[in-house]
């Protein structure tokens, strides 16, 4: 059985628990490395939407319905459609994505 683990923070240097019942989540979802941050870090981080990753690059595509400006996040192949916002919620957002193969402008 698991014990209380006192960890300290690689980002502000104090010290926090890394309770035997937080031990037993982190296995049950398979992850093996004690968290390197305290609670309130791992707060702070995760409401600056990450720290390190910052603006995901769009790119401008043609919708396959209806011609107009599509931006997405990553570089259209060609060899699949590729809708603006308005064109894929009309067809059903993700779940026409996945029928059809398709791609889309939405938020990800």
């Amino acid at each position: 059985m698991a014990t209380d683990l006192t960890l300290r923070c690689r980002d502000c240097g104090q010290d926090f628990v890394f309770t035997a019942g937080e031990q037993d989540f982190y296995a049950s979802k398979g992850l093996t490395h004690q968290p390197s941050r305290c609670p309130d870090c791992r707060a702070a981080r995760k409401s600056a939407g990450g720290g390190d990753r910052g603006q995901r690059q769009m790119y401008v595509a043609t919708c396959s319905s209806c011609g107009g400006e599509a931006r997405v996040p990553f570089q259209p192949r060609g060899d699949k459609p590729v809708y603006c916002s308005n064109c894929f919620q009309q067809i059903g957002g993700g779940a026409g994505a996945s029928r059809g193969g398709g791609y889309s402008s939405g938020s990800w």
